[in-house]
């Protein structure tokens, strides 16, 4: 048997808070214009008051609503799958396990985390949304999610990303979103994450009846992932299996590293491997420190790695990995040496990305893609050694929207130097 299911009965009932587990408590995120701690006012024109006191909670465990359970269930609990082909075709002793998120509507992890964010938003009384998106990943999980609530969507999308990537936005339009690249007012200039937050920050601030909504990063954005990691724990447990040696996720602003890694983290044997790409090197190349969330300075400054705000990556394919910041929780954990980290080139993360496609069938979206070049490391390190690793890996995306990255890569014309 190389594929575990858990029964629609076995989903998560509550997401797993690992702040408690933390080695040192976070510090609070600084208001932008006094640099003081933020408190639950300043966030309330941006979030329903649930999300606020998620982002600060330091309980074990958060209830997932009935509500948000019910849509969970279209799809949740997802496989996991052990890659027993790739295994053979790399001749490796390890044994290799990915949790399948590609089979959500959205095709990707992030609508774990947009269910509940538009559930608590029109609980609120919230009628419309902003958000910015870079891949598109994002935008079409939360467009799916808004549909469900009957709210209003304005996305604002990374240029480049806008213009590689179409059907994505087709998507997000076919939900009932409206979709507009981003920066707005530079048509010139190829975009980035914090660009696109901050056009849907200031979308957001002027209307009592929006709010924002972010899929990364933040505190209860990873605390709604966690699902994936405790779902992975049973489902190993199912398979006979020992827990991990290591667990790996590629690593944007965090949001499918923390929701595979953060229930591991109370085990100490078990190695957290972030995968980001060389073109974006925030964990392996930048600076610890308070920055902001966007390049206009509107958000909140929070305690991270940070390539600072003004940095605007190429435009790479892993669009949903271009981000300058990282989330102040999986941050502290690599500060702490809890976490490690580790950057691939593109076209090394296309090569393993096809690799996987003729051996597993599957084929990734670029972000997956990198989490997947670093568990074919892990594998060929323990052929050397001759060690059994236990590796997991989470495939947080499909890339039938990404296509035309596969096309670059397959044609030569993939430009490695831009990472």
């Amino acid at each position: 048997m190389s594929r575990w299911t858990l029964p629609p009965s076995k989903i998560p009932s509550a997401w797993f808070n690992v702040a408690p587990h933390l080695p040192v408590p976070l510090d609070p995120p600084l208001h932008p214009g006094t640099r003081e701690p933020v408190g639950p006012a300043d966030l309330a024109p941006l979030f329903p008051m649930e999300l606020i006191g998620q982002e600060v909670s330091t309980a074990p465990w958060v209830d997932v609503p009935g509500e948000v359970l019910d849509i969970l269930r279209l799809w949740r609990p997802t496989p996991l799958v052990r890659a027993e082909r790739l295994e053979r075709l790399l001749g490796t002793p390890a044994r290799i396990y990915f949790k399948d998120e590609s089979v959500s509507p959205s095709g990707s992890h992030k609508t774990n985390t947009a269910v509940p964010q538009a559930f608590y938003n029109a609980k609120e009384g919230i009628r419309r949304l902003t958000t910015e998106t870079g891949a598109g990943q994002w935008g079409t999980a939360l467009s799916f999610a808004a549909a469900q609530f009957d709210l209003e969507l304005q996305v604002y999308m990374v240029r480049a990303s806008y213009e590689q990537k179409p059907y994505r936005r087709v998507a997000m339009e076919t939900w009932g979103g409206s979709v507009v690249a981003s920066p707005v007012d530079e048509p010139d200039h190829p975009g980035s994450l914090g660009s696109a937050i901050s056009d849907a920050v200031r979308d957001c601030v002027g209307r009592e009846d929006t709010h924002y909504a972010l899929g990364s990063v933040l505190n209860h954005v990873l605390l709604h992932q966690t699902v994936i990691g405790l779902e992975a724990r049973e489902q190993l447990e199912m398979a006979g299996e020992r827990l991990p040696d290591v667990v790996i996720a590629p690593c944007g602003g965090g949001s499918n590293l923390g929701g595979i890694s953060f229930p591991f983290v109370p085990d100490a044997e078990v190695r957290l491997l972030a995968v980001e790409p060389t073109s974006c090197p925030t964990l392996t190349q930048g600076r610890f420190e308070y920055d902001f969330g966007d390049v206009a300075g509107m958000t909140p400054l929070m305690p991270m790695y940070t390539l600072g705000h003004d940095f605007v990556p190429p435009s790479i394919h892993a669009g949903g990995l271009r981000y300058h910041g990282d989330s102040p929780l999986v941050s502290a954990l690599v500060k702490a040496g809890r976490m490690e980290a580790v950057a691939y080139p593109q076209g090394k993360v296309f090569e393993a990305a096809v690799q996987f496609a003729k051996a597993e069938g599957k084929i990734a979206a670029p972000e997956c893609a990198h989490g997947v070049r670093a568990a074919i490391d892990e594998a060929l390190a323990a052929k050397e050694t001759g060690e059994e690793k236990v590796i997991l890996f989470n495939f947080s995306g499909h890339g039938f929207l990404d296509l035309s990255a596969y096309d670059d890569y397959l044609h030569g014309r993939l430009p490695d130097e831009q990472g």
